[in-house]
Formats: structure tokens, C-alpha cells, sequence
């Protein structure tokens, strides 16, 4: 991989602002034309700094409005335990991110539906049928401070 420049920085910073983001205008606030601009795209792209392009899409005007952290806990801490839970978690929707944490709980999932009676349905019809889950704890967020994706790129 390569060493970032100073470049590649900004059109990072550009397109997590906005990944639909003018070329032309990019061109112009970088002093660079557009070919290589394009070229340094594509090179961060295929060097995997850039992952995929998305729409934040706001959960709330989709009637998504209760988001959850669950802490989970495993029974059994090997291998075939861990891979199955990853694989089971992967196929239920309304987890929208899951990460392997140290401290007490072994995971922190994110969890979007649309309310307490849909959560409770999550809970009992999809999460219980999980094999070897322990322990789960949930805090419900009563309302969002700060949400982003954008990366501090240095």
C-alpha cells in the first residue's frame, strides 16, 4: 500500500463529507485537473482505503425510531461458537452493527426497529433462536448527540 499524501487526504475528507461530491469543484479547490484526481480515486479504491460509497438514509422518516445497544454474552468461548454467532448475527436485520468488545460482554451490537414492541419481537423470535448467547443487556437511546462517519484523517 501506499503512503497517503497530503492530497489523497483532502479527497478523502471530500468524499466522506460527500461521496457525490463535483468533480469539478474538487478540481478546483485541490488545484489539480480532473484525470488524476479521478486516477487517485480509483488508487485508494483498489488499495482498499475507500470500502464502498452509501446513502446515509435517515431511519426515522422510515419509521425506524428506537435504535438499541445490546451487550452479549457467549456461553462458550471457542472457535466453532464464535464463528456460528458471527454467521447467525450477519443474517438478522435489524442488526446493523456488530463488534467484538473486551470487558465484561463479548459483543456490542446496534440494533434499528421500529419501536419497544418490534424490539421485544427482535428479542424473543430472532436473537434468543442465536446459539449460545448467555447474557444480554440492552440501553435504548433516547436521543442522538452526535452521529457521523466521517474519519478525523490526519
Amino acid at each position: 500500500m501506499a503512503i497517503l499524501d497530503q492530497t489523497d487526504i483532502l479527497i478523502l475528507k471530500a468524499l466522506q463529507k460527500n461521496a457525490k461530491v463535483n468533480m469539478k469543484e474538487l478540481s478546483e479547490q485541490l488545484h489539480i485537473s480532473k484525470t488524476p484526481i479521478y486516477e487517485r480515486i480509483k488508487r485508494l479504491e483498489n488499495e482498499g482505503y475507500i470500502r464502498n460509497y452509501v446513502a446515509l438514509v435517515d431511519n426515522k422518516k422510515l419509521g425506524l425510531q428506537l435504535t438499541v445497544f445490546c451487550n452479549v454474552s457467549l456461553a462458550v468461548h471457542n472457535d466453532e461458537y464464535i464463528e456460528q454467532f458471527k454467521e447467525d448475527i450477519k443474517g438478522i436485520d435489524e442488526i446493523v452493527e456488530c463488534y467484538s468488545v473486551g470487558g465484561i460482554h463479548d459483543f456490542l451490537l446496534k440494533v434499528v426497529v421500529e419501536d419497544l414492541d418490534a424490539y421485544n419481537r427482535f428479542v424473543f423470535e430472532k436473537i434468543t433462536k442465536v446459539k449460545g448467547i448467555v447474557k444480554m443487556q440492552s440501553s435504548f437511546v433516547l436521543s442522538e448527540m452526535k452521529y457521523t462517519t466521517e474519519l478525523n484523517i490526519k
